[in-house]
Protein backbone atom coordinates (compact mmCIF):
# COMPACT_ATOMS: atom_id res chain seq x y z
CA UNK A 1 0.00 0.00 0.00
CA UNK A 2 1.35 3.41 -0.92
CA UNK A 3 1.86 6.09 1.72
CA UNK A 4 -0.25 9.22 1.27
CA UNK A 5 1.57 12.15 -0.30
CA UNK A 6 3.01 14.64 2.18
CA UNK A 7 0.80 17.59 3.02
CA UNK A 8 1.96 20.85 1.46
CA UNK A 9 3.64 23.24 3.84
CA UNK A 10 2.60 26.83 3.33
CA UNK A 11 5.30 29.38 4.02
CA UNK A 12 4.51 31.76 6.84
CA UNK A 13 5.54 35.36 7.03
CA UNK A 14 6.58 35.63 10.70
CA UNK A 15 7.17 38.98 12.40
CA UNK A 16 6.56 40.63 15.77
CA UNK A 17 2.98 41.60 16.51
CA UNK A 18 1.80 45.06 15.47
CA UNK A 19 -0.69 47.24 17.35
CA UNK A 20 -3.46 46.49 14.86
CA UNK A 21 -3.01 42.72 15.37
CA UNK A 22 -3.94 42.54 19.05
CA UNK A 23 -7.68 41.89 18.65
CA UNK A 24 -7.13 39.19 16.00
CA UNK A 25 -4.44 37.50 18.10
CA UNK A 26 -6.64 37.47 21.21
CA UNK A 27 -9.50 36.04 19.13
CA UNK A 28 -7.19 33.28 17.83
CA UNK A 29 -6.04 32.44 21.36
CA UNK A 30 -9.66 32.26 22.51
CA UNK A 31 -10.58 30.08 19.55
CA UNK A 32 -7.70 27.73 20.41
CA UNK A 33 -8.73 27.53 24.08
CA UNK A 34 -5.53 29.18 25.36
CA UNK A 35 -7.03 31.96 27.45
CA UNK A 36 -8.07 31.62 31.07
CA UNK A 37 -10.37 33.90 33.09
CA UNK A 38 -7.55 34.91 35.42
CA UNK A 39 -5.25 36.10 32.59
CA UNK A 40 -6.03 39.12 30.44
CA UNK A 41 -4.55 38.22 27.04
CA UNK A 42 -4.43 41.83 25.82
CA UNK A 43 -2.51 42.79 28.98
CA UNK A 44 -0.18 39.82 28.43
CA UNK A 45 0.53 41.08 24.90
CA UNK A 46 1.17 44.61 26.16
CA UNK A 47 3.56 43.35 28.84
CA UNK A 48 5.48 41.18 26.35
CA UNK A 49 5.87 44.18 24.03
CA UNK A 50 6.98 46.50 26.82
CA UNK A 51 10.63 45.46 27.02
CA UNK A 52 13.41 43.90 25.00
CA UNK A 53 13.22 40.46 26.67
CA UNK A 54 9.93 39.34 25.11
CA UNK A 55 7.75 39.60 22.05
CA UNK A 56 4.73 38.03 20.40
CA UNK A 57 5.50 36.48 17.04
CA UNK A 58 2.70 36.37 14.49
CA UNK A 59 2.63 34.04 11.49
CA UNK A 60 0.62 35.13 8.47
CA UNK A 61 -0.54 33.02 5.59
CA UNK A 62 -1.51 35.63 3.02
CA UNK A 63 -3.00 38.36 5.18
CA UNK A 64 -4.52 36.06 7.78
CA UNK A 65 -2.94 35.51 11.19
CA UNK A 66 -2.74 31.73 11.48
CA UNK A 67 -0.04 31.17 14.13
CA UNK A 68 1.40 32.88 17.19
CA UNK A 69 3.96 32.39 19.93
CA UNK A 70 4.75 34.64 22.85
CA UNK A 71 8.46 34.24 23.55
CA UNK A 72 10.68 35.75 26.19
CA UNK A 73 13.57 35.17 28.55
CA UNK A 74 14.87 36.11 31.97
CA UNK A 75 18.49 36.28 30.80
CA UNK A 76 19.03 32.62 31.63
CA UNK A 77 16.17 30.54 30.22
CA UNK A 78 13.71 31.18 27.46
CA UNK A 79 10.01 30.51 27.70
CA UNK A 80 7.24 30.25 25.15
CA UNK A 81 3.54 30.80 25.77
CA UNK A 82 0.38 31.20 23.73
CA UNK A 83 1.56 28.95 20.91
CA UNK A 84 -1.45 28.81 18.62
CA UNK A 85 -2.30 27.63 15.14
CA UNK A 86 -5.63 28.42 13.58
CA UNK A 87 -7.73 25.22 13.71
CA UNK A 88 -8.74 25.74 10.07
CA UNK A 89 -5.07 25.85 8.99
CA UNK A 90 -3.59 22.93 10.94
CA UNK A 91 -1.52 20.25 9.27
CA UNK A 92 0.38 22.75 7.14
CA UNK A 93 3.51 23.04 9.29
CA UNK A 94 2.55 26.36 10.88
CA UNK A 95 3.13 25.08 14.42
CA UNK A 96 6.63 23.94 13.53
CA UNK A 97 7.36 27.21 11.75
CA UNK A 98 6.26 29.44 14.64
CA UNK A 99 8.21 27.31 17.14
CA UNK A 100 11.34 27.49 14.98
CA UNK A 101 10.91 31.27 14.84
CA UNK A 102 10.60 31.42 18.65
CA UNK A 103 13.74 29.29 19.02
CA UNK A 104 15.62 31.53 16.59
CA UNK A 105 14.50 34.65 18.48
CA UNK A 106 15.96 33.18 21.68
CA UNK A 107 19.18 32.08 19.97
CA UNK A 108 19.67 35.62 18.72
CA UNK A 109 19.31 36.82 22.32
CA UNK A 110 22.02 34.37 23.44
CA UNK A 111 19.62 32.06 25.27
CA UNK A 112 20.55 28.37 25.10
CA UNK A 113 17.51 26.59 26.58
CA UNK A 114 13.83 27.03 25.93
CA UNK A 115 11.10 25.75 28.21
CA UNK A 116 7.34 25.62 28.02
CA UNK A 117 4.51 24.37 30.16
CA UNK A 118 1.71 22.11 28.94
CA UNK A 119 -1.42 21.24 30.88
CA UNK A 120 -1.42 17.50 31.71
CA UNK A 121 -4.72 16.84 29.89
CA UNK A 122 -3.51 18.35 26.60
CA UNK A 123 -2.21 15.14 25.03
CA UNK A 124 -2.43 16.40 21.43
CA UNK A 125 -0.01 19.24 22.04
CA UNK A 126 2.28 16.98 24.08
CA UNK A 127 2.64 14.74 21.04
CA UNK A 128 3.33 17.78 18.84
CA UNK A 129 6.15 19.04 21.06
CA UNK A 130 7.68 15.57 21.25
CA UNK A 131 7.58 15.37 17.44
CA UNK A 132 9.70 18.53 17.16
CA UNK A 133 12.34 17.44 19.64
CA UNK A 134 11.09 18.59 23.04
CA UNK A 135 11.31 16.23 25.99
CA UNK A 136 9.48 16.21 29.27
CA UNK A 137 11.45 17.25 32.35
CA UNK A 138 10.07 16.44 35.78
CA UNK A 139 9.73 19.62 37.81
CA UNK A 140 7.46 20.84 40.53
CA UNK A 141 6.10 24.28 39.81
CA UNK A 142 5.37 26.61 42.70
CA UNK A 143 3.38 29.75 42.15
CA UNK A 144 2.02 32.69 44.07
CA UNK A 145 -0.24 35.51 42.94
CA UNK A 146 1.45 38.68 44.11
CA UNK A 147 -1.88 40.46 44.58
CA UNK A 148 -3.02 37.89 47.18
CA UNK A 149 -5.45 35.88 45.02
CA UNK A 150 -5.92 32.18 45.60
CA UNK A 151 -3.96 29.91 43.28
CA UNK A 152 -5.64 29.00 40.00
CA UNK A 153 -5.58 25.53 38.42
Amino acid sequence: MNAPPPKPVAALAIAPIEDADTAAVVALWQRCGLTRPWNDPAADIALARKGANATVLVGRDGGAIVATAMVGHDGHRGWVYYVATDPDHRGKGHGRAIMHAAEDWLRQAGIEKMQLMVRPDNSKVQAFYQSIGYGEQQRIIYAKWLDGRELTP
